[in-house]
């Protein structure tokens, strides 16, 4: 056995097998030299400029957001091209933060905070550290691009406004994403800028555009070459253009007469509840948002006691005063409490309980019509008191008090209409005060209500019982090529007897037209208008000032609401600045339409209100 194994150990180290052994390494090895020569020799000089090329890098493209236009198509917003700096974290080398410091003339403290704060999310994706940088400084971080690597410049856009005043409330303002923000959305990126009120905020969706890609080599020089010839590269896609509803000249002239003033103007369509101006007063001025806005600006807002950043328009609630008896005498006039003919006696007062209520005067006895004209407090103390507490709530409910109107701008109030629940709920069931509803009879108590649903309630009677969703934005389009497309809004139809509405109107006709009227100096020659004035008490000063109107009386093209606070008498302050601005809407001369596809719209595409607000998630 053991020679087997010997034998065995021989055969396996015979010289045979050492020279297949010595040959195949031999082989192999001459194959590596082979290959080797033919890379470094032959394709040396292609591999060495593919060497020097292939760091690949993403650029990101920012997309121009969509342009403004009024109803008219006069240019309101759009974009000017400006630089931002951007930085890579993981390209740059932070010994040369003092250099960029010193190139953009920043504060290096200032540019390790913004570093700081954005490395958490990635090292990979660029940080914008300054945008609207003018020229020169960009010049000079080009020429030190050697040293600045991870340094990039990229083109955005800052808002231009092509109009007078601000506009701040419909508008709104874009700002730099805020961090709750960013968690929110997914689409966003840090440093990208969001629309924060307004419409921008509204149509954030339609406005922004979808940012396009672009992927660049970069030799180890630095510079940039396309990749793949552009192939790779994701389009971008610009923002939509929207089309408002406003009318420029209008807006204007309402808020240069609401200067120094505190309050509101809403004016509709009333025939397809389009907004024609919507003024809050104080406000700000948009433009200081553009572009590179100083960091405590917004502070500087929200700090101020004049309370700019509040829409009056949508979110303040007043005591409707008596604007309201209109709503009371429908209500009045469709449960058939009461006829164009039913009279009640005023004798300057009204006594309920062991409390007496006044009135403006002793108007003896009054119908509806007249107690409108005249605004008889003791008529409507009456007829409240017939309609009832349930009644009341019900047609308020009707026309839209203490609900949400869905405009198409955020953030609005839904105000106070004190049903029997609400009363339950706030004094305890059956404790509210049983004269509570002599003061709902002329617009006072716990209703409280905004421009904009007073606005909506005029154009309501206006149209005789038909109440659109009132809305800012008439029509989008992709981009200049494309014809508006309208959008369409929602449609409630009243369920009161056109006549009713006949005879208020008759009433409202009188207030501005008829001697004895509280507004006949709104009243315009060529123009019927029919309006309500309004006085309502303020427990914290001064009352306000309430007008609201439509005209013309027969084919209505315009409804209104002034609300200027603590003013006092409706019809000394609100009432003759709406006649200003009915009498420059109606009286203006036409205009030219500038874009001829304005009018060449394409079938209405349905986008509700779900659709329009952020869905980025």
């Amino acid at each position: 056995m053991i020679n087997n194994l010997d034998k065995t150990k021989g055969d396996y180290a015979s010289k045979i097998r050492q020279n297949i052994f010595f040959s195949l390494t031999l082989l192999i090895f001459s194959i590596f030299i082979v290959r080797l020569g033919y890379l470094q020799l032959i394709k040396g000089g292609k591999y060495r400029s593919v060497t020097e090329t292939q760091s690949l890098k993403q650029e990101v493209v920012e997309p121009f957001r969509g342009n403004i236009y009024d109803r008219d198509n006069n240019l309101l917003v759009h974009g000017e091209p400006s630089y931002t700096v951007r930085i890579t974290p993981n390209e740059f080398k932070e010994a040369n933060l003092p250099l960029l410091a010193y190139c953009l003339d920043m504060d290096t403290t200032t540019l390790i905070k913004i570093l700081q704060k954005n490395k958490r999310y990635s090292q990979f994706d660029q940080i914008k550290i300054a945008r609207d940088v003018e020229s020169n400084k960009i010049a000079l971080i080009e020429e030190l691009s050697d040293i600045l690597q991870g340094v990039d410049i990229s083109i955005e856009t800052k808002r231009l406004y092509e109009f007078n005043g601000n506009m701040s409330h419909i508008l709104g303002y874009t700002r730099e994403i805020s961090i709750p923000q960013l968690e929110r959305y997914s689409y966003y990126k840090m440093g990208d800028v969001i629309g924060q009120t307004g419409i921008e905020y509204t149509y954030e969706n339609f406005l922004k555009g979808t940012k396009g890609v672009r992927w660049v080599a970069v030799d180890r020089l630095g510079r940039k070459s396309d990749f793949n010839s552009g192939k790779s590269d994701i389009p971008v896609n610009n923002g939509f253009d929207l089309r408002l509803s406003i009318d420029k000249d209008l807006q204007e002239k309402a808020e240069e007469i609401m200067i120094g003033k505190r309050g509101a103007i809403v004016a509709l369509d009333p025939s397809n509840g389009e907004v024609l101006c919507l003024v809050s007063k104080p406000d700000y001025d948009l433009r200081v948002f553009a572009g590179n806005t100083k960091s405590n600006f917004y502070g500087e807002l929200e700090s101020d006691k004049d309370k700019p950043l509040f829409n009056r328009a949508l979110q303040a609630a007043y005591p409707p005063g008596s604007t309201w008896k209109m709503l009371v005498a429908i209500a009045g006039l469709n449960e058939g409490l009461i006829n164009e003919n039913s009279t009640i006696h005023c004798p300057g007062s009204f006594t309920y309980g062991n409390r007496s209520y006044g009135c403006h005067g002793a108007h003896g006895s009054v119908n509806v019509t007249k107690a409108i004209q005249v605004s008889c407090n003791v008529f409507f103390y009456n007829l409240a008191l017939k309609i009832g507490l349930e009644k009341l709530g019900k047609y308020g409910k009707m026309f839209g008090f203490g609900e949400l109107s869905k405009i198409d701008l955020p953030a609005e109030g839904k105000g106070i209409m004190p049903t029997i629940e609400w009363l339950d709920r706030r004094f305890g069931k059956g404790k509210y005060p049983k004269g509570s509803i002599v003061n709902y009879g002329i617009g006072q108590g716990e209703i409280s209500v905004t421009p904009l649903q007073m606005a909506i309630y005029t154009a309501a009677i206006a149209n005789r019982g038909v109440i659109y969703q009132p809305h800012i934005v008439r029509a989008v389009r992709r981009d200049l090529t494309e014809n508006w497309k309208n959008i369409d809004y929602d449609v409630k139809r009243l369920n009161i007897n056109s006549k009713v509405f006949e005879i208020v109107i008759k009433g409202m006709y009188d207030v501005v037209n008829t001697p004895g009227g509280t507004a006949t100096n709104a009243m315009l020659p060529n123009i019927s208008i029919c309006g309500k004035t309004g006085t309502a008490q303020n427990p914290h000063g001064n009352d306000h000032s309430w007008f609201v109107c439509f005209a013309p009386m027969d084919n209505p093209k315009i409804a209104m609401c002034v609300l200027v606070e603590n003013a006092g008498f409706g019809a000394t302050i609100a009432a003759p600045i709406a006649r200003e601005l009915v009498n420059s809407y109606l009286n203006k001369p036409q205009k030219q339409i500038k874009d001829k596809n304005i009018e060449q719209v394409q079938d209405s595409v349905k986008i509700s209100i779900i659709q329009i607000t952020k869905s980025n998630e």
